[in-house]
């Protein structure tokens, strides 16, 4: 018998049975009807609705559910401790899940929860399979981390540590700081759902440390994401097709780093529309036209899967399947800033080569650029490093790197863009044309004179100037192994994935790149 501390009744002692289901119904139960009615109100799926959604029907094997706060006041407070984990099934393939459960305490973190979160992050490297968070947090929970005895119990050794050993994946549902905002920028794919804020501190916090009113979506909004940082690689209008996107970039991956990719049906018609690229494509080179319509023709039906869209746009990065390989194509964009190549873009090729390579996914440029993009901004928003952060990224990708020039190829970014020997094979369109600088700019560079002042003798000097920079000049040097009509790019791409296809290895890369910083 035991006496109900607040009606003094004496109440039967509970079976062991019911307490068992009594305990496992208070923590499913999650932060009460109450809470959970109030998100359905605001059109917001709870952390287990996230779940069922994410893995495949029936398979979801929860982990931690009777974990509850370490501190006594807090025990009844805290199902699960705020954070729902597991491990399931997605496409039929295991799987990994962290969700944060806003309902608990705003699933902050506490010893307790950081210990499960731990504990699946080394699983899941341990054992080769994706891991995925489904993030929502105010961060830290106090006064857990409170006083030396808090900072002092934290339990951070490698805790942050990142090797890229299996695909990490992150939705920021809505207010993402501390662990949430950590795993996020720490994951390989980041979705940020329209209205969701990620940052380091709350803007209430941001406040009054600065005493400034603070904009939460100014702070860190998923448009700033998008835009400006390049963390978000997509962005999603509901939890639902936040989740549907981490399911599909899975889809890509393989489960761990020492396979390859998922091979996929080829469907129906690819490949049929190759003889429209012609059209697509100018052969004038300073017309403009939009690169993802190449990307569109030369990849599988249906099968091209946008990274950062939103941010560095002189570059397109997609996952794509070509053959029913997952083949990563990095391609200049002549409708944003002519196609070239400003400090976004350089972070932007930088990472997703760091993606393709930890992951044993090949590499395709598709290029058509003028250049590293310069001036007074550019130097100041280090455009020099960034450049070399990305040729030190390309010199360590052992995947095989195919590059096709379809126009213009300039300068030092011919060499960032798979020339100079640093793709395992190249080729050039007919079209190409192939110079340290555009032939235009080094007129005036070389002799200081413009069409406007001078035109007779400016075009002169122009005709010395585009001389030897066809693709056959190129080619006659073995600079191109290969001059192509542009129908023909999707069958020399799929020749050249056989080809390179390492065979001792069994297609598997050195991930010489797998402890890169994802943001840098």
């Amino acid at each position: 018998m035991s006496q109900d501390q607040h009606t003094g009744m004496v109440e039967p002692e509970l079976s062991l049975e019911q307490e068992f289901q009594a305990r496992r119904t208070a923590a499913l139960a999650m932060g009460g009807p109450k809470k959970l009615e109030q998100r359905r109100a605001e059109g917001r799926l709870n952390a287990r609705e996230r779940i069922e959604l994410l893995l495949d029907k029936g398979t979801f094997r929860e982990s931690g559910l009777f974990a509850t706060s370490a501190v006594e006041a807090d025990q009844a407070k805290t199902p699960a401790d705020g954070k729902i984990i597991g491990s399931g099934q997605i496409d039929g393939r295991r799987a990994s899940v962290i969700a944060y459960d806003f309902t608990v305490k705003g699933s902050s973190s506490s010893p307790v929860s950081n210990k499960k979160m731990s504990h699946f992050k080394e699983l899941t490297a341990k054992v080769g399979m994706p891991l995925v968070y489904l993030s929502e947090s105010t961060g830290v929970r106090m006064p857990d981390a409170m006083g030396g005895t808090g900072m002092g119990a934290a339990n951070s050794k490698r805790r942050f540590l990142r090797q890229r050993q299996s695909p990490w994946a992150s939705a920021a549902f809505g207010y993402c700081f501390g662990s949430a905002a950590w795993h996020t920028v720490s994951a390989d794919f980041a979705v940020f759902r329209k209205g969701s804020v990620l940052a380091v501190s709350s803007p209430g916090l941001v406040s009054r440390a600065t005493g400034q009113q603070v904009d939460a979506q100014e702070l860190g909004g998923w448009k700033l994401h998008a835009e400006v940082t390049g963390y978000a690689d997509a962005v999603a209008d509901t939890d639902e097709e936040a989740i549907e996107l981490i399911r599909r970039f899975l889809s890509y991956l393989p489960s761990h780093n020492g396979e390859r990719p998922p091979l996929a049906e080829v469907p129906a018609g690819s490949g049929e529309r190759s003889a429209e690229l012609k059209d697509i494509v100018p052969a004038v080179r300073t017309k403009t036209y939009d690169v993802r319509k190449v990307i569109e023709i030369i990849a599988d039906a249906g099968s091209v899967f946008p990274i950062k869209a939103r941010y560095g746009k002189s570059l397109a990065t997609s996952l794509v399947r070509i053959g029913g390989q997952s083949v990563g194509i990095i391609a200049n964009n002549p409708m944003f800033k002519g196609g070239a190549l400003d400090g976004p873009a350089c972070d932007k090729a930088t990472s997703f080569l760091v993606l393709c390579d930890s992951y044993n996914i090949p590499v395709v440029f598709l290029v058509d650029q003028p250049g590293f993009l310069i001036g007074l901004e550019a130097e100041r928003n280090k455009i020099a490093g960034k450049v070399i952060n990305w040729m030190n990224a390309l010199s360590l990708v052992t995947v095989p790197k195919i590059a096709i020039t379809l126009r213009k190829n300039y300068g030092q970014a011919y060499v960032n863009m798979g020339g100079g020997l640093t793709a395992d094979t190249t080729a050039g369109w007919w079209s190409t044309e192939v110079s340290f600088m555009d032939p235009s700019s080094a007129v005036s560079v070389v002799h200081g004179i413009d069409r406007e002042s001078d035109p007779e003798l400016f075009e002169q000097r122009f005709a010395e100037m585009a001389k030897g920079t066809t693709v056959y000049d190129v080619a006659r040097v073995f600079g191109f192994e290969h001059v192509l009509d542009p129908s023909e790019t999707r069958d020399f791409i799929l020749g050249a994935l056989e080809e390179h296809y390492c065979a001792r290895t069994g297609g598997i890369g050195e991930h010489l790149l797998s402890s890169w910083p994802t943001s840098f």
